[in-house]
Order: C-alpha cells, then structure tokens, then sequence
C-alpha cells in the first residue's frame, strides 16, 4: 500500500537522495513547508509555520503516514508537532528540546558521562556583567544555546574576544531564540531543566580537540542502535572550519566500539526515543580520552550521499521507517563505491563573487570525474559576508560529493578537480 511521506522543506537534491531508498515505489513524497521557509529564512515566524503547515497538508487531500524532516532546529521540533497533530509516532517534544539545547543537554549528559564532557557553565550575553560572570579560564569556546552549523559560535582566547563574542551573540542569538520559547511554551519540561537558562542564553565550553568523528543511529522503544560513523576534517586558521566528511571512518575500531557505549547511554539521558540522531565525538589520541561535543535529533544531511555512495541508499530510509512505526534495517552495504568524502571547499576573507561554473560547466566535470556530484553555494555577483547560515570564521561556497576506491584516490581526484573548476573571487575588505 502506499505510503504518504510529507517532508519539511523539501528539495530537488534530497528528493533525490529519497528516491534511492528502498522501496522508494511504495511511497509518495510531498514537501511540507516551502524551503525558503525553513532553511536560513531572516525569522522563524513559528505560529505562522505551524499554520501553514496544518494548512498544506490539509490541502494535499491525503492522510500522512509519516512527516520526517533533516534539517536542524526549528524544523527537529516542528515535526513533532505536525506528529502529535496527526497521531503519527515519534519522539516527545520536551526530550527534542532538552537534546537541542546545548546546555540542558551537558547538564542531562554530565550525570552518565560525567568523564566525556568538557567543564562548561551558562552565561546571559546581554547581562552588563557578563564578563565579570564567566568562571572558566581561557581559551575556551562561546556558543548559543540553540544553533548549528557553528552559527555565532566564537573561539575566546581573551577579554578583547569575549566581547566580540558576546555583541555578535547580542545581535544573532533571537534569530533562534524567539522561535525556541514558541515551542517551550507547548512543552511539559521536566522539574530538573533549568527554563529560566533559555535560549536567549549561551553556553560556555572548554576546548575539546582530537579525531573528530559522527555516530549515526536511531533509539526506537528505548533501544539504541549505531549504524555508521563518518570521520570530520577541519581546517582554517584556527583548526574549527569543516573541510570535509569521510566515510567510513579509519578510527581504530576498539575506539569506535567506545563510543557506541557512551552513546547508549548518553541518548537515553535526555529523554529522546524513536527518532534518529547523530552524536559529534572528539578523540584525543595523546590521552586515548573520548569527548562528546553535541547531539542532533535528526539524520545528518550531509553525509546523504555518502551513505548512498557506501550503503547503496541514504540513512533517510532510517527517519522514514522510524516515523512509520518501524524499526530500520540499514545499512546493507551495496553501494558502488568502497570509500566516499563530502568536500567543503571555503573562502576564509570576505570576497565578491567574479565567477561561477554554468550549468554545462558543472556537467562536463561530473562526467569527466565519474562518482562526483557538484553544488555550488554562491552566485556571480554576491559578496559573502551577506550570505546567511555561515559560520564566523569562514564561507563555505562549494559542496563537491565524490565516491571511489580509496582516500587518497579521492584526495587526488579533488586536487585535479579544483583546478579546473571555474570559481572566483575578489578579496574585499570587510566593514
């Protein structure tokens, strides 16, 4: 029988990624939420997207069998909501929040893995005494409560970047703010969560460094399950900007299997159930020391392809089952290729943007270096610091997917492809 799978802020490139599950025939997609909507729009009017959302599917003449959603917040938590509204089964919202939020989620996490987290405190940025209130010495790393992809997140080495951190913070941080108390209003949050630390708060952290790597799982009734782990490369002047995801990681296995228990019991921790997840791990090799750096209540986007390039689908299959009521068997290891990276190609200074490959351009490249697919994040014309979603210390203008036998095979391929690949700029200075 059918099934009618609604997606929040659904695209063409991750209806692709869809297409390629298995039994991709038995189910109809329908995006829920336009993507301008919910991926880096300037507010997240949230009454007003629940509205609409409740409107479109009401419109769209069927029943949903499931509504699934992998982008982060807010979008982690509005599929909650459009769940519950339907009856559909899936995580509750208070354990999306209290996951979401970075400090309640250390304070749920320092009570299983005390030994895996950094030390850390809750700070207002807009108190007048901020600075007078921080307790961790420096260096030490400064992020809102509620974020991703490294958004207002600051590296503070001293009082002069404290307070470039904590006006960048006062400036940015409602951007998600407003839109998390929308859904702390709807929750029944447990007595130990400390509301009056909101997400118009931040969360201070000391450095934790090492081979960074994601687990990709899913907890379904209690039981939690790993599927994959994905290595993370940085880069950049100060080590924090992604370059590139790698799969299957070449973390030694004993290390990985070490994760996995700190895993399972960190997830159920902060009360989150029958939802993917994936947690962000650091390990440092000189102390053999394992450190958690953040939980996300959704399947990583990005690392899509790479699934399907290994495991022959994407771990959308995994969020699709779960939100069926099914426990998902993934992956199966049928993929056409032994090893696939996700490329970060960045621009580390403001820069306008003087050129960018046509369509036609793109296409040849994808054929003459077969495996690869090619998304260029910028237009002719734009200037990067106007660019929304970005983090402080770079721009991230290109994605480039490749799949084949080996690391350096990849490695060397990319090589050959940026030379040829016709992105440009001109350095400007900012202010």
């Amino acid at each position: 029988m059918t099934k009618h799978v609604f997606v929040i802020g659904l695209d063409n490139f991750h209806l692709r990624q869809l297409e390629g599950i298995r039994h991709a025939g038995d189910y109809v997609f329908h995006g829920l939420l336009p993507y301008g909507m919910v991926v880096h729009p300037e507010s997240y009017p949230i009454d007003e997207m629940i509205e609409r959302g409740t409107s479109e599917i009401e419109a769209s003449g069927v029943r949903p069998d499931a509504v699934i959603g992998h982008w982060d917040f807010p979008t982690t938590a509005l599929r909650v909501v459009f769940r519950d509204a339907l009856g559909l089964p899936g995580p509750s919202l208070e354990g999306i929040l209290i996951a979401e939020h970075k400090y309640w989620s250390r304070l749920r996490q320092a009570r299983v893995i005390p030994e895996n987290i950094p030390e850390f405190q809750a700070l207002d940025p807009f108190d007048p005494d901020a600075a007078d209130r921080v307790e961790l010495d420096f260096p030490f790393w400064i992020k809102p409560n509620i974020g991703f992809s490294s958004m207002m997140v600051y590296r503070v080495d001293g009082p002069e970047d404290l307070e470039r951190a904590l006006a960048g913070l006062r400036d940015g941080i409602g951007l998600f703010g407003e839109p998390f108390d929308r859904f702390t209003c709807r929750a029944n949050l447990p007595s130990d969560i400390p509301t009056d630390i909101d997400a118009w708060h931040c969360t201070l952290e000391k450095p934790i460094d090492g081979w960074q790597c994601t687990v990709e799982g899913f907890v379904r009734h209690g039981r939690t399950t790993v599927y994959g782990v994905v290595d993370s490369i940085r880069g950049g002047g100060i080590g924090s900007s992604f370059s590139r995801y790698e799969f299957p990681s070449q973390l030694p296995e004993s290390v990985q299997e070490r994760m996995f228990d700190i895993t399972r019991r960190a997830v159920p921790s902060m009360d989150l159930d029958d939802t993917p997840f994936n947690i962000e791990y650091f390990w440092d090799e000189d102390t053999d020391r394992i450190w958690l750096l953040e939980v996300n209540t959704r399947i990583s986007k990005s690392h899509s392809p790479l699934f399907m390039d290994v495991a022959g689908a994407s771990h959308h299959e995994v969020a699709i089952d779960l939100a069926l009521g099914r426990r998902p068997s993934f992956p199966r290891w049928e993929g056409p290729h032994r090893v696939a990276i996700k490329f970060m190609l960045r621009h580390f200074e403001d820069a306008v943007v003087t050129r960018v490959p046509t369509d036609d351009e793109i296409g040849s490249l994808e054929r003459e270096f077969p495996g690869t697919r090619i998304q260029v994040e910028v237009e002719e014309g734009m200037r990067l610091s106007e660019m929304r979603g970005q983090e402080v210390y770079s721009y991230e203008v290109a994605v480039i997917f490749m799949g084949g036998q080996s690391h350096d095979e990849l490695m060397d391929r990319y090589q050959a492809l940026l030379e040829r690949l016709p992105l440009e700029f001109h350095d400007v200075e900012s202010g």
